[in-house]
């Protein structure tokens, strides 16, 4: 089974130091200190399955509240039905009287319920080895002390260094330890709940406009292969399309459209009221003019997280549609790379 670990950081780059610890490898490069918007990677810590969701940092004055609003719906829908474990980053050097702040913000945005699922992960550039830095933790800094304790007094040390990976069984214990001992399952909540039906109800609309499409695929595999091959072929194709239409759903669906719309509207809005408000000094004609110019500033502001959106470079899902067409079958299948090992075949 997948562990889904939402990420989330205060400011800097400790977020981003955590998630190329877990995946083992330099998914976000050392000048990464902040990104503008969610997304999902996917890996191996330990040997299990992962999939890590970062979205912007908490204390981020590089995007607007409702873009921070945005992204922190479409962290949601990137690991529905819901996250394992949430992951607190934090430099352990750079530790401030804000941060012990953090656990009131992360309640207000995933909800109280939530603390139950949270560890602090701590960044270090030193040795890791010894008591020193757990007697650090639990007794020599106190506001650091006071934010683990917080959060039910789980934490783990981690190297920003990624290839060090001598504690990556005892982080994977803990996380695991801290799922069974919450009951086993992942956490929920309604706007979760919201996030999961959202992009379930996405997943069936593009499957059934890409159903022509799909039927094609179908047809030119008949005509290559048979018997256990073709079955085989199949499982390969459903898995590899089914991936892709759960990545677009999760990236753009239904519920963060209308978040979108809702504030394209309110900017229009917003904008005419302020624009008519100035243009009352001219008189009437005034206010119709400068009612109808502010009303455009303010739609281009609300609509500016649209733009965002649609620029997006996309981690999750390919940049394109693949086109499943008889050049790609010759050259996709016989690798099958990216499916688990139960649908490739062999050993």
């Amino acid at each position: 089974m997948e562990l889904r670990l939402l990420v989330i950081g205060s400011n800097g780059p400790a977020q981003f130091q955590l998630t190329n610890a877990i995946l083992g490898r330099e998914e976000f490069s050392k000048a990464v200190t902040g990104i503008p918007s969610s997304m999902k990677n996917t890996g191996q810590l330990a040997g299990r399955r992962v999939a890590v969701i970062n979205g912007p940092n908490i204390y981020t004055k590089d995007i607007t509240e409702a873009k921070r609003k945005m992204e922190l719906k479409r962290s949601k829908c990137l690991c529905v039905p819901g996250p394992h474990a949430l992951l607190v980053a934090f430099d352990l050097e750079q530790i401030s009287l804000d941060d012990i702040q953090m656990p009131k913000l992360v309640t207000k945005r995933f909800g109280v319920n939530c603390l139950r699922h949270c560890m602090v992960l701590l960044a270090y550039e030193g040795p890791l080895e010894g008591g020193a830095l757990d007697d650090r933790v639990l007794r020599s800094d106190w506001h650091l002390k006071e934010l683990v304790q917080k959060f039910g007094g789980r934490y783990h040390v981690f190297s920003k260094n990624w290839r060090d990976d001598r504690r990556d069984v005892e982080f994977l214990q803990k996380v695991e330890w801290m799922v069974a001992s919450g009951g086993g399952s992942f956490f929920s909540s309604r706007t979760f709940q919201r996030a999961e039906s959202s992009v379930r109800k996405e997943e069936t609309r593009i499957r059934r406009q890409r159903a022509a499409e799909m039927e094609r695929a179908s047809e030119e595999l008949e005509q290559r292969f048979s018997g256990e091959e073709l079955q085989r072929q199949r499982q390969v194709y459903d898995y590899v399309v089914g991936a892709e239409i759960r990545a677009e759903a999760e990236m753009d669906n239904g519920w963060l459209r209308t978040s979108l719309a809702r504030g394209l509207g309110t900017g229009l809005a917003v904008g005419a009221m302020m624009g008519a408000l100035v243009g009352a000094v001219e008189g009437p004609g005034g206010m119709v003019l400068y009612g109808i110019i502010g009303g455009a500033l303010g739609g281009a502001a609300g609509g500016a997280a649209q733009v965002a959106i649609d620029n997006l470079e996309d981690r999750v899902a390919p940049a394109v549609r693949l086109n499943f067409n008889s050049i790609f079958i010759n050259r996709f299948y016989p690798s099958a790379r990216g499916c688990p090992d139960n649908i490739q075949g062999g050993a």
